[in-house]
């Protein structure tokens, strides 16, 4: 049967698991790249950008350097976002369902 009693116990433990993935994932870092390595760009697990590296070839090529850059920057934020939903799962999946009505 469910215990309301226990429910402040559930969310502060719900909060502290979520403080705890939002820190581990502001120290988390993903790099993607493009164009075989000429770009590669780097972003923090907050979805910060942390560093951009082009290839000097690409200096003179400005249309090739913009679809590059575009590719790695779409790449490494769908990386960030793929390890946000598997941490939240994570997290959700870790936690106990609320045995109503037993």
């Amino acid at each position: 049967m469910f215990d309301p009693s226990k429910l402040s116990e559930m969310l502060t433990q719900f909060q502290d698991k979520a403080k705890e993935m939002e820190e581990k994932s502001h120290n988390t870092s993903f790099t993607a790249k493009s164009g075989g390595g000429l770009v590669s760009v780097s972003m923090s697990g907050a979805g910060e950008l942390l560093d951009v590296s082009i290839d000097d070839s690409l200096l003179e090529d400005k249309e090739s350097l913009q679809i590059l850059l575009i590719s790695a920057i779409n790449d490494v934020y769908k990386s960030v976002e793929e390890n946000k939903k598997s941490m939240t799962l994570g997290m959700l999946g870790g936690m106990a369902p609320f045995p109503f009505g037993s």
